[in-house]
């Protein structure tokens, strides 16, 4: 893919929805860290899916400004996909076994603790992805 049609791709929404990406990368790297490091003992389940969605989270970023290269734009679909099974999931289980989540992780309560962007997202990637198909692909 050109430059000139990369870069279209990483303008207005595409932008946004990369930036919003990081930052999110960047957040639950932040939180899984520091949870990891001082409390790992209280709540491991909760805390590993914390560094779980912080590596999603990176993955997708980096796959979302590589899209328009070979087989990234799969890993991004992939990428987002899993974000969005693992906030239903986890977040169908903290409601239904609180228990399990006794302490949150960034998808529990369906991102509740980050004003449910975990939720949304993922809807809107995939809805930017389906858009910017790469040429050539009728999928």
């Amino acid at each position: 893919m050109s430059h000139t049609v990369q870069r279209a791709r990483m303008t207005g929404i595409g932008r946004v929805l990369v930036v919003v990406y990081a930052v999110m990368a960047l957040a639950a790297s932040g939180r899984s860290l520091v949870q990891i490091v001082r409390r790992f003992d209280e709540a491991p389940l909760a805390y590993s899916l914390s560094a779980v969605a912080a590596a999603v989270y990176i993955l997708a970023t980096l796959a979302l400004v590589l899209a328009g290269r070979s087989g990234w734009y799969a890993v991004a679909g992939v990428a987002i996909l899993f974000e969005l099974a693992g906030v239903l999931i986890v977040g169908a289980l903290s409601l239904l076994a609180p228990a399990l989540f006794a302490h949150d992780s960034v998808w529990s309560y369906f991102g509740m603790g980050y004003l449910f962007v975990p939720l949304v997202l993922p809807f809107f990637g995939l809805w930017w992805l389906r858009a910017h198909r790469p040429a050539g692909d009728a999928g």
